[in-house]
């Protein structure tokens, strides 16, 4: 799936057996085995936790409950 339109920039990852594994099985399990809708449920998922951990942090430095 070519997005050259879109003007986003690329990103390279090197990733481990492990990782790929990983990958590999949930994207036979949820995606009918597209590596790809895997790698982006991944990605969801550390930028929801990413998101969640600067939240924690900020509420942490100012003392009161951050909204999300």
């Amino acid at each position: 799936m070519h997005q050259d339109h879109l003007d986003m920039e690329s990103v390279t990852l090197e990733l481990s057996e492990e990782e790929l594994d990983r990958i590999d099985d949930i994207a036979f399990a949820d995606h009918r085995d597209n590596r790809e809708a895997a790698i982006r449920e991944l990605l969801d998922q550390w930028l929801k936790a990413r998101k969640r951990a600067d939240a924690e942090a900020e509420e942490s430095e100012s003392g009161a409950p951050c909204d999300e």
